[in-house]
This record gives C-alpha cells, structure tokens and sequence, in this order.
C-alpha cells in the first residue's frame, strides 16, 4: 500500500505538496525512500525548504497523572532552494534514515498499537505550511525479530506496547522517548514475576536490550522491580541459539531479583532516570544449536492493544507541536 495524503495549500492559489513514501514496512536504522510531488500555484513561488518530520505517540507518567501526546524525534530536509513556477509539477525523490533507536510498529504483520507518522512541511517565502500525516509501519531488526521469537517459543505472551517519555540511565539512548513491550510470564516463570518488559536500544554497533521483571509480592514481601542489561550485536543473528540465551538472560534476572531484593541494589531511578545500574555484557560469539524455528506468532502478537486517544504531554517536546499534530493523531484512531 502506499501511503498518499494531499497536504494543505499555503493560501487560495499557493502551491501544494503530495508525498508519496515507498511501498513496504521500513527497519529501525534503515532507510525512509519516496517522493514528495510539488504542484505549482497560481503564480511563481520561491520554495526555501520541503522537510520531513517523524512524529510519534508517547505517553508521559512522571508526575502524579499520565498523559499522552505527540513527540517531533527526526527531521529531514528533502529539498529547497528553487523557484516552482506557476503551474509547474516538480517530483523530487528522496532518502533519509531513520534513527536506530525508531520503535518497531508491527511484528510478524501483526501491529503492536505503536503509532508512527511522517509529516511534511513546506515552506515558501517565510510561510510555513504543515499538512497531514503518513503512518509509518517499522518492522524489528532480525536480532529484534530474533529475541522477541525466542521469547514467544519459551512461552511469554505479548501484553501490549507503549512509547514512555523519558530516557534509560546508563544507557546511549538519544531519543526522547524508549519503547516497552510487556509479555506475560512463561509458565515456568509464573512464580516469580508478573510481567517481562522488554526493551531495545539499537544503534550502528550493537543493540542494549532492557529487561525489566516486576516482583511478586509475598505474605511478608511487597512487590518490586528487578531489571538487568544484555549488548548484543547483529552478526551472526541466524546462527545463535536465541531461546537457550534469552531463556538465560531471564533465569539470571530472576536470580539476581531474589539475591538483591531492592531498587537500590539495581540502580532503579524511575522512568526519567531509568536507572539500570546492573548491566551484562554478552559477548556475540556464535553458539551450537541450529537456526530458529519458523515464527510462533500466537504467543507475542494475540491480543494486540489498540492505540489510545492523544492528549497532552509536556517536557521533552514544545506545546506548539503537540498542538499541531494531535488532531492528525486522533484522526488515526
């Protein structure tokens, strides 16, 4: 399918823009290919800068109440500089890449109820002229892909996924904001916690990826968090035994929940300081076992959550944004 929306002209006779992006889902990383179609106006028009911005649905919880909202996280400069005569239609191509760290939308085709769009703005002679969005679908990486199956052959559940404002402590992160899958346990680790969030910070060299488990509260304990760190890196991803390795990545997290017991002794800050003071490296040698198996989707993407409405967030993105794109977002749902 391809995504194709009629942007808003910049005044009765202005020009407008019609951004047509590439069939097909995009990799986080990778590259956003299309085109974006200028049709002149009713006069010659002085086109200073055509931009792409990415934009994506957050949810904010610092603070007593959550709240929802719309985050600018990339903008590409597309073209500019030219005169666009009276009448005329102009195509220019493009390429931009993404950010490593851009949330993975859908998995296996199904969505996780992550939302993503691509605006376009055109800006002639001062005025700037913001029109509609595009959806943008994001598919994982294969060690993404590779992890989140290996999780699903063990038996975890997907429960639903969000967008959290803020930023995970000890981490390169650069967007404003990280993704949470949440998975229900796996049988066989019932016992210990609730809930397996998972997530991934991607960049050109490797890949963080969070675990955070919420403890089971006993007779004479309260519940709490326990959280751990792997790096793993993106050769050799068909060659490794995933559901031995992740399987081990969530037995040493549990181990290390019941040794410590406390926030403190993981480096726990909250989501703004999303302290994950423990951290294991994995080192990407590849290991005996064969290739995965083909995909076991019912586990990770039955009952995949709807988005929910925007609201208004604050902090990390200016309130004229936010009021710019909202109204484009509710027309999503």
């Amino acid at each position: 399918m391809v995504f194709k929306r009629l942007l808003g002209s910049l005044g009765v006779g202005g020009p407008t823009v019609d951004t047509v992006l590439d069939p097909g889902p995009v990799l986080p990383g990778g590259p956003l290919t299309g085109q974006v179609h200028l049709q002149g106006g009713k006069a010659d028009f002085e086109i200073e800068q055509i931009t792409l911005e990415l934009v994506a649905r957050v949810e904010d919880e610092r603070g007593e109440e959550e709240r929802e909202g719309v985050v600018l996280f990339d903008r590409f400069t597309v073209g500019g500089g030219f005169r666009l005569a009276e009448g005329e239609h102009r195509s220019l191509p493009f390429t931009a890449h993404l950010p490593w760290e851009t949330p993975v939308t859908e998995l296996y085709g199904q969505p996780l109820g992550i939302i993503l769009g691509v605006r376009t703005g055109l800006e002639v002679a001062g005025a700037k002229d913001k029109g509609d969005l595009d959806q943008l679908t994001v598919n994982p990486l294969p060690v993404q892909e590779a992890i989140l199956e290996a999780l699903g052959q063990l038996g975890f559940g997907f429960r639903s996924a969000d967008l959290e404002l803020g930023h995970v402590g000890g981490t390169g992160q650069r967007l404003p904001f990280y993704q949470e899958i949440e998975l229900s346990p796996a049988p066989q680790y019932a016992h210990a916690i609730n809930e397996l969030e998972v997530t991934f910070l991607a960049n050109a060299g490797g890949m963080d990826v969070v675990l955070e488990a919420d403890k089971r509260g006993g007779l004479f304990t309260s519940g709490e968090d326990a959280l751990t760190l792997f790096t793993v890196g993106y050769e050799g991803v068909e060659h490794r035994d995933w559901n031995t390795e992740v399987d081990a990545w969530i037995a040493q997290l549990v181990e290390r929940r019941a040794a410590y017991g406390s926030y403190g002794s993981y480096g726990h800050g909250g989501h703004d300081g999303h302290g994950y003071g423990h951290t294991d490296h994995h080192h990407d040698g590849h290991h005996d076992g064969g290739r995965r198996s083909g995909p076991s989707t019912a586990a990770i993407v039955g009952g995949v959550a709807a988005g929910v409405a925007v609201g208004v967030v604050g902090g990390m993105v200016a309130a004229e944004v936010v009021d710019e794109i909202g109204d484009a977002f509710e027309d999503e749902d």
